[in-house]
């Protein structure tokens, strides 16, 4: 009778804590989010908008390394490839690779900056890229088992303004597309596709059906090429009918790979990133799955996306990560088996070998792509701007996001403000990203070190990421954790009705150490 009460109430067990019996609360995502319901797509919707992410990234570094259509390609099929073999590492593991929970891994706009500074650096090659990702990689597996230790340095104001900062320099790449780089100015036609696809995406936002706007900008893609082939030249399909129907993803395609120090140091910092996004999303689904995240599976979860990307670099692509948008799939379909998102892990796989399908995206009208690219970056800073409501903005708190922002726009406003600085300085701090974050890292360690002392003792800092989770994250870094991953929550006076997921308890006692 008991177990059915706490069960009414969202109590799903108990487990010891500090000696005493106290009963934990997991809730529906709902119930943390009490947005997230109308924000989150069905399975095969996210699937979808997850794979017209994934490929922007070859488009974005193919098209800023000024790549020949069939390299282009071919990138794109090596990142669908990878991304298939990175879902099925970490879905289904093997040995100490992979959180073993549904989890889709596709390649980080994180690291698009970075790679675009160290392959059109001079003397920089895409081979350049490659070699810094791999050493990323390796870097990530080495890093795997202590970086639940480092994550109270990686609070919401510096991955909040990490991932602003990300999206705001993106939009410049969704200029280019409009402009076609040319600095005389965008052809008024594509300015009017670019607008038109955007105003097709906010359309579908507010008219269609929720199926539908789960995959608004796929849409908006698809729609503004058909519409572009009505308009002579928009639309550039000229080598979709000599791809093969089948090709094997060959590794060192572009030769084998080289490895600078500099860009080498760039794409660690997106390394550390990929961590924190990563440990966010794996805590969140360990929640709503129901299997507690303890310090050995988060390290297992990090070494796969570290195993992942050295698979990238040895495929002609780029560093991976877990899409956040796994964590409000799974809620919100109920099908928590490992095993659905590793069969779509088998269809990226599929995808990858078919080099037609690579041509048909490589042929997307850039205008197109401009108008969606909007939209889509934009999401990505207003995650960001969602991750950094969590801080706390005092005066030292606005000047770390202030500072970091600013140094991060410099060379996106201006291009040419370090090209008479040595090479090793412009592979970092010519992308925004990676200048931006190490502001915000040291900043933050500048700014708030005496108030990190004062509470690091009894109270754990949790890493930033857009993600909805509960208490479960301190439990990782919590000292009386005893690597459970879960800090218990004791749930009294509540008058929630059973069948309400999004209402939430009334009262709430937590225990005193495990605040969120």
């Amino acid at each position: 009778m008991a177990q059915e009460q706490e069960r009414a109430h969202g109590i799903h067990g108990t487990a010891p804590h500090r000696g005493e019996e106290k009963t934990r609360h997991i809730g529906q995502l709902r119930r943390l989010d009490p947005t997230a319901r109308t924000a989150l797509p069905s399975r095969p919707a996210a699937r979808a908008r997850d794979v017209a992410g994934a490929v922007a990234v070859p488009l974005i570094v193919g098209g800023a390394l000024q790549l020949s259509p069939a390299d282009m390609a071919f990138l794109i099929s090596a990142d669908l490839f990878v991304a298939g073999l990175a879902t099925l590492v970490q879905s289904i593991g093997f040995w100490r690779f992979g959180v073993r929970l549904p989890l889709m891994q596709g390649v980080t706009f994180a690291a698009v900056g970075p790679m675009i500074a160290i392959g059109t650096a001079p003397g920089g090659s895409i081979t350049d890229i490659f070699g810094a990702t791999i050493a990323c990689g390796l870097f990530m597996i080495l890093v795997a088992p202590f970086f639940a230790q480092l994550l109270r340095f990686f609070p919401p104001i510096v991955t909040g303004t990490v991932i602003l900062i990300i999206g705001l320099s993106l939009m410049r790449v969704a200029a280019g597309w409009i402009t076609n780089n040319d600095p005389e100015g965008a052809d008024p036609v594509n300015v009017g596709f670019a607008a038109g696809t955007l105003l097709f995406i906010i359309l579908i936002e507010r008219f269609a059906p929720a199926a539908l706007q789960r995959v608004s900008v796929l849409l908006g893609l698809v729609v503004g090429t058909i519409v572009a082939l009505f308009v002579p030249g928009m639309v550039h399909w000229d080598n979709v009918g000599d791809a093969a129907w089948f090709a094997l993803v060959t590794p060192f395609h572009f030769g084998l790979p080289t490895f600078n120090v500099a860009a080498i140091v760039s794409m660690i910092i997106v390394g550390i990133v990929i961590m924190t996004e990563t440990t966010g999303d794996m805590i969140a689904i360990g929640e709503i799955v129901e299997k507690p995240v303890t310090r050995q599976s988060l390290a297992d979860g990090l070494r796969a996306d570290g195993l992942g990307t050295v698979l990238g670099g040895i495929f002609n692509t780029f560093p991976y990560t877990a899409f956040a948008q796994n964590v409000g799939l799974v809620s919100l379909t109920g099908v928590r088996s490992r095993y659905v998102a590793s069969m779509a892990g088998l269809m990226l796989i599929v995808l990858g070998l078919i080099p037609k399908v690579s041509s048909i995206v490589e042929g997307v009208p850039r205008a197109v792509l401009g108008g969606a690219g909007i939209a889509l970056f934009g999401m990505v800073a207003a995650s960001g701007i969602r991750t950094l409501t969590k801080v706390k903005f005092n005066n030292k708190n606005i000047l770390v996001v202030a500072i970091s922002v600013g140094i991060a726009l410099l060379p996106t406003v201006a291009p040419t403000i370090y090209h008479h600085f040595p090479t090793w300085f412009t592979l970092i701090f010519e992308s925004g990203i990676s200048a931006g974050a190490i502001a915000a890292i040291l900043l933050n360690l500048l700014l708030n070190s005496d108030q990190m002392r004062t509470e690091a003792a009894d109270e754990p800092a949790l890493s930033a990421h857009d993600a909805v989770r509960g208490p479960a994250a301190a439990a990782l870094v919590h000292p009386d954790a005893e690597g459970t991953g879960l800090i218990h929550t004791v749930i009294t006076g509540s008058e929630e009705k059973p069948d309400d997921p999004v209402a939430p308890p009334k009262a709430a006692t937590e225990d005193p150490d495990a605040r969120t």
